[in-house]
């Protein structure tokens, strides 16, 4: 699917150092600020333990992890929404993402200068925010101009509009995220397509030293504390340490080296599967002789809407689903004993495809 998540922070937060432990792309990371003159696009494998054990059962000559894009967006500074740095180019970039990760320096490092001259991790994240914010504020108010000469002519709907925006631009002005601000789900159409970029949901990463890895440290108490009472998920990655795992080839190796630093699996494969959950997705699955595969599809999707994440040609000529469920199949150990046992659901076009299900589609075209 083409939805993805941008990677955003100050510069020199360990954002690239980051990119490339999830992604398949390997982007040039550098310790000096705005060295960097365009995003970086990679695409992200969703590790699935539950793809897995199918695959131990069905055995296929091919195993298909799902996906989802990433974008490392160069680092903002102060004034970024202004034109400062380089940053307020990629503000466009952030906007054509579907949700953040915002990645907070919460290490100490003599060769890698912060552009503020010291580590403070709330203050990038008010700074951050603060630079989307304005330009959200920007966007509201010339839709509000927009609607004035409308309401001005009695337009009811118009009215509504500007009375919604208005709560929008008074939560900005209050330096809040749109994300945060009271309105009711129907109130939400005003700003649809106005792409805000505050509106979009956030999970933070504290980018930690190898020692902090496991249990973080003072710098990631204050962001936690900073956080408190939102609802914001907060992880913590040493990336350095995550970079060096994924540069090892040998499995056992990789987990050698976790077990070293007190980790039970890379934080990046938490990060992946947040990102995923973020962005609202589940996984279903096909199984077959060729190739056990995950799929994404929006949660809540019908059966027709999964069926055109494989292929477009699904989704138009549906018929009907055969659906089992994850630890039916895992329980009973094949696709004919689930059939046999009763277990093998036949749904319609109404159906709302649930997380994990394993799903042959029947269609005609």
């Amino acid at each position: 699917m083409a939805l993805n998540c941008g990677i955003i922070g100050i510069t020199n937060t360990g954002k690239t150092t980051l990119f490339n432990c999830i992604s398949n792309t390997r982007a040039e990371s550098s310790s000096f600020a705005f060295s960097s003159n365009k995003s970086n696009l990679g695409i992200i494998n969703v590790p699935d333990p539950r793809l897995d054990k199918l695959s131990e059962i069905v055995q296929p000559k091919k195993t298909t992890q799902a996906t989802v894009e990433i974008v490392d967006i160069p680092g903002l500074i102060k004034g970024s929404s202004h034109g400062e740095g380089i940053g307020n180019q990629f503000l466009g970039d952030i906007r054509n993402t579907d949700a953040l990760i915002h990645v907070l320096r919460c290490f100490d490092d003599d060769q890698l200068p912060h552009v503020d001259g010291t580590v403070d991790p709330v203050r990038d994240m008010e700074t951050i925010d603060l630079e989307l914010q304005v330009k959200d504020l920007e966007s509201v108010e010339k839709r509000m101009e927009k609607l004035e000469k409308a309401a001005k002519a009695g337009d009811k709907d118009a009215k509504k509009g500007l009375e919604v925006l208005g709560i929008y631009k008074d939560h900005l002005e209050s330096f809040q995220s749109v994300r945060t601000a009271r309105v009711g789900p129907s109130d939400k159409k005003y700003i649809d397509d106005l792409f805000l970029l505050t509106a979009k949901p956030v999970m933070y990463v504290c980018n930690v030293d190898e020692d902090s890895a496991v249990s973080g440290n003072a710098y990631v108490d204050r962001v936690r504390d900073a956080l408190s009472g939102q609802d914001a998920e907060i992880l913590v990655i040493a990336a350095g340490l995550e970079s060096d795992i994924a540069e090892l080839e040998d499995t056992g190796d990789r987990q050698a080296f976790l077990q070293d630093a007190g980790l039970m699996e890379p934080g990046v494969n938490r990060l992946v599967r947040s990102a995923y959950s973020l962005l609202n997705l589940i996984s279903f699955f096909t199984t077959g002789p060729k190739e056990v595969r995950a799929w994404t599809t929006r949660r809540g999707s019908t059966a027709p809407q999964a069926a055109g994440t494989i292929h477009s040609d699904m989704g138009r000529g549906f018929i009907r689903a055969e659906v089992i469920k994850f630890q039916d199949y895992i329980d009973l150990g094949s696709e004919s004993a689930c059939r046999d046992a009763g277990k093998l659901a036949v749904e319609g076009k109404q159906y709302i495809v649930e997380d994990g299900d394993a799903i042959f589609v029947r269609f005609n075209v």
